[in-house]
């Protein structure tokens, strides 16, 4: 059978042979596979097949992908990450033109899932908030597998990231005006994750001390607050605060001046936070502003699963945290913009309301959500792993192929997200 030849432009995937792996599995199709490497890491992810080198300006690179677009009749652009500098102007130019843009990322439905949608995610997701769709949206898919079958330390996910972005950073001449938009310096980025990795069971050990003496007492019931990665593009494109310390206070004032006296507010730190920004010291100073600091904790580690079956709600700026709450049957508040923001499924009041109005989600339509969800927009699988590549990659291949991305009327254009905000 004549396959209809597509040309697909990978530009920056994750720091994987995830990628690679997938261009072979689409040319292995009858499909082209072309590259743009903007750094050495690309390089390191890419080796063993041809790519084109860009060495130029970042103000430059609007103009040479575009031309590059043209000459080589891309259909389709593919890249890690939508709100990347050079992924904004790649997905503005297939808009322009007219052809496919995809984004890929880790599972919304994580672990174990991947997503990948059509022209951006989050904020700039394409997917329905609209309950009544999602409804008839789910009814195409049965109910997704969501058992974890392909788990991964999370030291190889830190190996990952930190041998490319290493590589990158210490060959600058071999792609000097590269742009690497990073919020951190790399060097004290890393290194100041050092001395976590010596107090991750102290930490862990600790936290669990407080969600199980929390947990047994029931006169003191609590509140979550899953805090995120400062330099993550969720807080950076997709969240009205500068720095995560104003959503901290905001959340401890509200907090203060509305919860029940007896209720208490745990902050816990992302697990790969650098540690950096001092989260605790910060939570501190502000609770010793509000005078709450006997009721408000942070901690670093400690089950996950516990502490949203025990909560009684959780605040969140837009963390992936909210998706498992939503599933577990807590009630969420979001301060920012995320994609399970969505009436029926989080609290759409305000935030002063939330500390006494925390109503569950509505589990028909969770379950709704999860289906529409997996069936349009999310892969099994991961990106570190031989097993859950195998699996992952040639069903992602299909989705590509057969334009089944955002389907079924999963793709609302403008972004409703956007537009509600």
């Amino acid at each position: 059978m004549k396959v209809d030849k597509r040309i697909f432009l990978f530009l920056q995937g994750h720091p994987s042979s995830f990628p690679r792996l997938l261009a072979d599995e689409l040319e292995s199709r009858g499909h082209c596979a072309l590259r743009i490497n903007l750094c050495v890491g690309d390089e390191l992810c890419w080796l063993g097949r041809d790519a084109v080198n860009y060495r130029g300006f970042a103000s430059n690179w609007r103009g040479f992908l575009s031309d590059f677009i043209d000459h080589e009749r891309v259909s389709d652009i593919l890249y890690y990450g939508d709100r990347k500098p050079y992924h904004i102007v790649a997905g503005d130019l297939a808009r322009e033109r007219n052809i496919n843009a995809f984004v890929y990322e880790f599972g919304y439905l994580r672990p174990d899932w991947l997503t990948i949608e059509r022209y951006g995610m989050s904020a700039y997701s394409h997917f329905p908030k609209d309950p009544d769709l999602i409804g008839r949206i789910a009814a195409n898919f049965k109910k997704p597998d969501m058992q974890r079958r392909y788990a991964h330390s999370k030291n190889r996910e830190i190996f990952h990231e930190v041998s490319y972005n290493l590589m990158t950073f210490f060959t600058p001449f071999l792609y000097p005006f590269y742009n690497a938009d990073r919020y951190y310096n790399l060097l004290l980025d890393y290194i100041s994750g050092i001395p976590g990795l010596f107090l991750e069971s102290r930490n862990d050990r600790h936290a669990q001390e407080l969600i199980n003496r929390l947990v047994r007492t029931k006169k003191q019931p609590f509140f979550l607050f899953p805090l995120q990665l400062q330099n993550d593009y969720q807080l950076r494109a997709n969240a009205p605060f500068n720095h995560q310390s104003e959503a901290i206070e905001l959340a401890i004032q509200s907090f203060t001046q509305n919860a029940s006296p007896e209720a208490q507010l745990i902050f816990k730190q992302h697990p790969l936070d650098n540690g950096w920004e001092g989260w605790s010291g910060i939570v501190e100073k502000i609770s010793r502003k509000y005078d709450v600091s006997e009721r408000v904790h942070v901690i670093i580690g400690g089950d996950l699963d516990l502490l949203l079956k025990k909560t009684i709600g959780c605040v969140m700026i837009n963390s992936t945290v909210g998706m498992h709450a939503i599933f577990a049957g807590s009630p969420v508040k979001v301060l920012g913009t995320a994609l399970y923001d969505i009436a029926g499924l989080c609290h759409q009041g305000t935030l002063d309301e939330f500390w006494e109005t925390h109503s569950k989600p509505d589990p028909e339509l969770a379950e709704a959500f999860q289906r529409a969800l997996a069936g349009t927009i999310q892969v099994k699988g991961n990106f570190f792993t031989k097993e859950g590549q195998a699996v992952a990659i040639p069903r992602m291949a299909d989705m590509l192929i057969d334009g089944s991305i955002n389907g079924a009327g999963a793709f609302i254009d403008p972004p409703p997200r956007l537009v509600a905000s």
